[in-house]
């Protein structure tokens, strides 16, 4: 089977295997750039599927006629030939056949022919794009069977800790016949637990979890970590670093949900750190944005919201001098004070309380933006984290000092394969190739998809969409139909709330003030008449199932009141109604002062909303389909080219603490 990377079999026995870091010139990443966009032109499916089905359903056929135990008994043998002869497609077809008619028996799931292609595709080292409903949580356990019974090392990478344990108690029963041995990774285990559950053959993790112990271990091995060293300390130390150690290396690790992982997480880098002593420090954030609240917008400063970032004026280097001569010390020097005032008016203007975080228990959470949850432990580096927490009077924490760092992009493409499934990862093909050298391939749907599209609205406030929004709702309500509408951050969710409250709508909110209940939530999304608000993909990984009588009625209609950064996004939001060939639609009913189109026209949609005449303020849906669309291709570039830049600068400080013999 063709892969990106060598995957031996019995690999378990080796060193702490992984892939050297890949370098590429700027010429190298524009010619994969542009091979992963004709490689998915070409073909965006696997070729020799129809052959793998036949010789998958002819193994399958055979076993139906056996007993449990007369199929237990050949898994050994099979076992035996995938440790010492690989992944060759024979022995894989045996394992799917087997895997399919024991899910069909213990699990009551029959692995259908689509995911049985979507489960080869990704042993081969590739993504499978699948529509929402199609059973990844299945599929994925497939190749992860076949790896493991090849002495293969596997992790299974999902978002969140509530997934890790539903997906592995949910397949425990399939591995348990395959006499496999699976362990599961969440927040608060001890090491001991940890190291224990990476050394069974599957281990399920987030991707936040995985990469924090692959630090931990890369700060344990330390500066001396070649094998021979490692061998000779073995022998003579009665607590050797390798036995110390998490992971077992980094060897075929799935991802699930891979464009959020791979692709929009990738912009954010990982850190293990230590806090310092900074009492000094604390007060220096206190009179950073004392002072930068006293700076004017325009005359002493600029915001450029496109880039995030905050420029000083002439006028307002002169103002900071002034205002910071009372306090001395680090005030002093102009360049130091202008980046810790450019750093508080950041604080001030560029993140916004309940939607870049949240304020609980009298700390400052961070909500991830493509997910709407809670960060709780993680942090802004470089002092953004203390001058937030000074700007919202929550008591001040140490800065961060860096002991370890990697960004997803490098730790992933460590591994010897990376396969992954998603249901929107052609938008990025191209990013996925260049980065991580992964082909994208796309599984047709099992059933034939028969999702609606109702065409969007544009209206000139954010009054008159909000008002065309709960008119929308008050509507589909009164008919029966359950309604899944997507919000940006948690401020906005609450607005509607209030909105629907006062039309006297029953309806449920889920934001990261609800992440407990969030698969409970979005279970009951589909049930006659319910209305559910939730922040952009809470309850990811959830399957919204009709209730009776709704499929009737036209399905689960998806509305979204703002277009996001990535248009994957907004169709990962839409690809919730219509699963499995349910009848559904979809619409999104939006503003010219949403987030998106003000950062990117600005004061030429100011001027565009006056001209609207119309009673509703409905634009012409030509003119704002147009706005949108170029406002979110622009900030898909603007970010792309984020993550490139961190890509750059994360090899960069790999090379340089190469240099003074640091392994990161």
């Amino acid at each position: 089977m063709s892969s990106t990377a060598v995957l031996r079999p019995g690999i378990a026995l080796g060193r702490y295997p992984q892939r050297e870091d890949l370098r590429d010139g700027w010429l190298d990443r524009a010619a994969s750039s542009l091979a992963g966009f004709v490689r998915q032109r070409a073909y965006g499916r696997s070729p020799g599927h129809e052959e793998f089905l036949s010789r998958v359903n002819s193994e399958a056929s055979d076993l139906s006629a056996l007993t449990n135990q007369q199929i237990r008994d050949r898994v050994p043998e099979l076992r035996r030939r995938l440790y010492s002869e690989g992944l060759k497609e024979e022995l894989v077809a045996q394992v799917f056949a087997v895997a399919r008619e024991i899910a069909e028996r213990l699990l009551k799931m029959r692995p259908f022919d689509v995911q049985l292609l979507g489960g080869r595709v990704m042993l081969e080292g590739k993504v499978a794009e699948m529509e929402t409903g199609e059973g990844k949580t299945l599929t994925a356990t497939l190749p992860a069977c076949a790896a493991a019974l090849a002495g293969i090392p596997v992790h299974i990478v999902t978002v969140n800790d509530f997934l890790v344990m539903r997906d592995a108690a949910w397949m425990k029963p399939l591995n348990a016949f395959l006499g496999l041995t699976v362990g599961t990774i969440t927040e608060g285990m001890s090491p001991e637990a940890r190291r224990s559950a990476y050394a069974c053959d599957i281990t399920y993790c987030t991707n936040k979890q995985l990469v924090f112990d692959y630090l931990k271990d890369r700060l344990m091995l330390g500066q001396e970590a070649r094998h021979l060293h490692l061998q000779i300390e073995g022998l003579h130390a009665e607590y050797p670093r390798t036995s110390r150690l998490l992971l077992r290396g980094l060897c075929f690790v799935i991802v699930d949900e891979a464009d959020s992982v791979l692709v929009d997480e990738a912009r954010t880098p990982l850190i293990i750190s230590n806090v310092g002593d900074t009492a000094h420090e604390k007060q220096i954030y206190t009179e950073a944005v004392t002072m930068a609240r006293q700076l004017t917008s325009e005359l002493d400063f600029s915001i450029r919201m496109r880039e995030r970032d905050v420029d000083l004026t002439e006028r307002g280097k002169r103002h900071a001098a002034e205002l910071a001569e009372p306090y001395g010390g680090v005030w002093i020097g102009p360049r130091r004070r202008e980046e810790l005032i450019r750093r508080a008016l950041s604080a001030l203007y560029l993140f916004q309380r309940d939607k870049q975080y949240l304020v609980r228990g009298g700390k400052v959470q961070i909500v991830d933006e493509y997910t709407g949850r809670v960060m709780a432990d993680r942090s802004w580096e470089r002092g953004l984290h203390q001058m937030i927490e000074a700007k919202e009077g929550c008591p001040i924490t140490g800065q961060q000092e860096t002991l370890a760092r990697i960004s997803y992009q490098r730790f992933f493409r460590r591994y010897l394969r990376i396969a992954g499934m998603t249901g929107t990862a052609r938008e990025v093909a191209r990013e996925l190739w260049s980065v991580y050298r992964l082909p994208v391939v796309t599984i047709p749907t099992n059933r034939p998809v028969r999702r609606r599209r109702v065409p969007d609205q544009v209206y000139a406030t954010a009054e008159a969409k909000w008002a065309a929004v709960v008119d929308t709702l008050r509507q589909l309500h009164a008919e029966g139909r359950p309604v899944l509408v997507g919000t940006r951050s948690v401020s906005a969710s609450e607005h509607l709330s209030e909105l629907l409250k006062a039309a006297d709508l029953p309806h449920q909110v889920l934001n990261a003030r609800q992440d407990q209940e969030e698969a409970e939530v979005i279970a009951n999304a589909g049930s006659r008449g319910r209305i559910t608000v939730a922040t952009n993909m809470a309850g990811r990984g959830t399957d919204i199932r009709l209730g009776p009588d709704v499929a009737g009625l036209g399905g689960l209609h998806v509305l979204a009141t703002e277009r996001h950064d990535a248009r994957r996004i907004d169709r990962q939001l839409f690809g919730r109604g219509g699963r499995q060939g349910d009848p559904g639609s979809f619409q999104a009913i939006v503003s010219l002062e949403d987030e998106i189109v003000h950062e990117y026209f600005g004061g030429h949609a100011m001027r565009l909303r006056k001209l609207i005449r119309r009673k509703d303020k409905l634009v012409p849906r030509w003119l704002g389909g147009q706005m949108v669309a170029v406002a979110q291709r622009t900030a898909e570039r603007l970010h792309a080219r984020t993550r490139r830049e961190l890509l750059r600068i994360d090899d960069h400080l790999s090379d340089l603490l190469a240099f003074t013999g640091r392994p990161e």
